[in-house]
């Protein structure tokens, strides 16, 4: 299987894709991750009792703040105009966790793939930043692109 890696040219220098003659085309992704944390801490996050306020309103506007910002910490990543962007929580009261999921569209020459990662980061470091008083322990983990759709790869589910 051969590997060829875009953001390096022919001497191994790392560059920018030019993109410039890709056709403009719809472009979506999907991407999630977890926070694992002490039953304590996401009963308090449920209640609405974290001192910092709601977590969960404020972990989804700080991803969809980072997926505007992703091509400013991510070098080689395009900036783009994001036309929609998303992010939704699934609390797991068994196993004590939170999934966050971001959905972004595009319209464009390149994906959206590293705005979703970025939010669904973001998103979770969020939550973190404002438990941590409480519990320190807390894991972010298993941050994954779930699903991508539009230019000239087509469609890629995980």
């Amino acid at each position: 299987m051969e590997c060829n890696l875009t953001h390096f040219d022919e001497n191994g220098k790392a560059r920018m894709v030019d993109v410039s003659d890709k056709k403009d085309t719809n472009r979506t992704a999907i991407a999630e991750g977890k926070i694992r944390m002490k039953p304590e801490t996401l009963a308090m996050i449920k209640r609405g009792q974290v001192e910092k306020g709601d977590v969960l309103g404020v972990a989804r506007v700080a991803g969809i703040m980072a997926a505007k910002k992703a091509s400013d910490i991510i070098p080689m990543c395009h900036p783009i105009i994001i036309s929609g962007c998303s992010l939704n929580f699934k609390i797991n009261d068994e196993e004590s966790f939170i999934t966050i999921e971001a959905e972004a569209k595009t319209t464009g020459k390149t994906g959206i793939e590293m705005e979703v990662l970025t939010a669904v980061s973001a998103s979770a470091l969020t939550i973190y930043d404002m438990c941590k008083a409480v519990d320190r322990g807390m894991i972010i983990e298993n941050i994954h692109l779930l699903k991508k759709n539009g230019g000239k790869s087509g469609e890629w589910i995980y």
